[in-house]
């Protein structure tokens, strides 16, 4: 089968290869992949800049669903032809505190599908049983494969922030991600801003018809005099920054409430200049969110059942595996929302 191989640390040292199909060992099941989504992790990985261990050569790709073809020794509860998506976390060492309280994906000796399991980005993919979900009836593949950024998004709105109705709640970055905890946030009962620039025009109008309540060009209009005018001078209760952009974070500095909550989702590319002491003098309470685990995709699935968010809204382009270097031109450029990729024999 053909697949999309980081063959090599470094930049770039990605190709397709012709590999083995594989099989599952004990404990194991074998999906035949339908779709997969294109992460920005995966252009981390492309780009060799992420902190999250690579173990090349390996199979990039951790966003797909698919159908299971093949049940590996001891496997219970699980069926062939069942419909599925998987977890990312293929291994944690289950022994550190993270592990035995239950927030496996802060495990600092996890391994991750796509980074140093081999991922999605193929025809086949063999992952472990604990890591399998199965699809609602009514969420097809498309969606299925959205599961984990979905769950990435339930994760921080839902697990690590508080949001109660009425809250008004700012988020910075209208991409696949910002775009989801838009979702989640409308879902919480908040009233949701998004905030973009002049070039996320087209984001900003999806935002409009996913239920934001209001969407501001960052290039154009006064965010501090919207926000603290809807808020009797206070500013915002939540900040959600999904870009990894500095001047987003300041942003939220500036925006968020005393005792308000800040929620840091997008992922920088370096280290920048901010104001820290503000968290102090304002009692901000700030967190971060990385990744998900078991009870961020039992929520996202039942979400999507009850049909408060559709991730599949946000597919622009679905190309063949084999033009992957379009796929990530196409992320990397902006060009796109989420991109997905389909396998080929």
């Amino acid at each position: 089968m053909q697949a999309i191989v980081k063959y090599a640390r470094g930049a770039g040292h990605v190709e397709i290869r012709q590999v083995e199909e594989p099989h599952p060992g004990p404990g194991q099941v074998q999906v035949q992949v339908h779709i997969t989504g294109v992460c920005g992790s995966d252009l981390h990985i492309y780009h060799d800049e992420i902190a999250i261990a690579i173990k090349p050569p390996v199979i990039m790709g951790h966003e797909f669903s698919g159908v299971i073809t093949e049940l590996g020794s001891s496997v219970e509860g699980l069926s062939i032809g069942d419909r599925v998506t998987c977890e990312t976390t293929a291994r944690s060492c289950g022994v550190c505190l993270q592990c035995r309280t239950g927030h496996y994906n802060m495990c600092a000796d996890r391994d991750v599908l796509g980074y140093a399991f081999d991922g999605c980005f193929a025809r086949y993919c063999v992952v472990n049983q604990h890591q399998v979900h199965l699809l609602p009836a009514n969420v097809d593949f498309a969606a299925g494969a959205l599961t984990e950024p979905l769950a990435c998004c339930v994760h921080a709105v839902l697990e690590l922030t508080t949001i109660s109705a009425g809250d008004l709640v700012v988020l910075t970055g209208p991409g696949p991600i910002g775009l989801l905890c838009l979702q989640l946030v409308k879902a919480a009962g908040g009233y949701a801003i998004m905030c973009g620039t002049t070039q996320d025009a087209a984001r900003l109008a999806l935002a409009r018809q996913l239920g934001a309540d209001q969407t501001v060009d960052l290039g154009a209009q006064n965010i501090h005099e919207l926000v603290f005018g809807l808020t009797a001078n206070q500013g915002a209760d939540v900040f959600l920054e999904c870009a990894g952009a500095p001047p987003a974070a300041r942003l939220g500095l500036d925006l968020t409430r005393r005792g308000g909550q800040y929620t840091q989702i997008g992922l920088f590319s370096g280290p920048f200049e901010l104001s820290f002491d503000r968290i102090a003098y304002k009692e901000l309470r700030v967190t971060g969110s990385l990744g998900q685990r078991w009870t961020s995709w039992h929520k996202a699935l039942a979400l999507m059942e009850q049909g408060k968010v559709d991730p599949k809204t946000l597919i622009s382009h679905v190309l063949p595996i084999t033009e992957w270097r379009e796929a990530f031109r196409l992320f990397e450029s902006r060009e796109g929302l989420k991109i997905a990729l389909t396998p080929v024999d």
